[in-house]
């Protein structure tokens, strides 16, 4: 049996919570809609030069010959299955996928690879939340600068056969990650200094959030991948978003709906697809008019 090394970039995308699907939607259905997200992983690894070595599951195995045509790839696979709609079953909540890949070595025999970068990119897919891509350092410092892909160091690891931690890395993909992952830089190097830095506190029912430097952005939408999750028809799967930046707080819609602002002393605003800035207290409300009484209104209290 021949065997041979060669050196690529492997990619793993796993559907998220793919047991839940099996649990809600039954056998059938749930592979159904498991089997188009891997036909749609499949398309956007071949768009890329890429090719599947296999399926485990609900888990998909690629191989790239770079890590930039793998991140591309990464960052393709997000957006699409981000954008694939179920519209014949009002029960299938937005499915999302977990990604991990690394670039070495592999030793290819008949149709499949081993080695180093399989084991390496099967630890990242396993560390990584819904939506989320992860790589190692030394991926991450192998893409061109041409790539433009923005990135940081959110863990590290030991794995199995390597010595020493290793550094995992964090691909944004979404475009208000870019802008928060930018503006918080700033942030950081004026608390290094002592600057104070602004707080806002986010209240929907028993669920209080901080916004602050430490945590530039939370999401507010139906899906479950938000930070603040509200479970009405209204709301948008990623309805909208708080963002700090620069010491200011903002209000991002991104919703077919709408959103409302209300500040304590002043008119309320209606924002559709639009952005506006918050500061000192108000509420917000997602989807509807303004009501008090709702149970998903949002109060919001700025300060030092």
């Amino acid at each position: 049996m021949t065997k041979k090394q060669t050196h690529l970039a492997i990619l793993f995308a796993d559907v998220a919570k793919s047991t839940t699907l099996y649990e809600t939607l039954g056998d059938d259905t749930a592979q159904k809609v498991i089997g188009r997200i891997l036909d749609r992983l499949r398309g956007v690894a071949e768009e890329f030069r890429g090719r599947v070595v296999k399926t485990i599951g609900d888990e998909v195995m690629c191989a790239f010959p770079g890590a930039r045509e793998a991140v591309d790839a990464a960052r393709a696979m997000q957006n699409a299955v981000d954008q694939l709609e179920f519209l014949e079953n009002r029960d299938i909540k937005q499915p999302n996928i977990y990604v991990g890949f690394h670039e070495g070595q592999v030793i290819v025999e008949k149709n499949d690879l081993f080695g180093d970068a399989v084991n390496v990119a099967a630890r990242m897919v396993e560390m990584a939340k819904p939506r989320q891509i992860l790589t190692t350092e030394f991926t991450y410092r192998k893409l061109p600068p041409d790539a433009m892909v923005l990135g940081s160091c959110v863990d590290t690891t030991i794995i199995k056969g390597k010595s020493g931690e290793v550094k995992v890395y964090e691909i944004v993909w979404e475009q208000q990650d870019k802008t928060v992952m930018a503006d918080s830089l700033v942030d950081f190097n004026a608390l290094m200094q002592g600057t104070n830095v602004a707080d806002m506190e986010l209240r929907v029912g028993d669920k209080t959030i901080r916004v602050n430097a430490d945590r530039p952005v939370v999401t507010i939408g139906r899906q479950e991948h938000n930070d603040i999750v509200i479970e009405d028809g209204c709301v948008s799967r990623s309805h909208a978003r708080v963002e700090y930046r620069r010491g200011r707080f903002f209000l991002v819609d991104e919703s077919s709906n709408g959103t409302y602002v209300l500040p304590e002393n002043g008119k309320s605003i209606l924002l559709r697809r639009d952005e506006t800035q918050i500061s000192g207290r108000g509420t917000i409300f997602f989807g509807r008019n303004p009501d008090p009484d709702s149970p998903y209104t949002m109060h919001f209290t700025a300060g030092d």
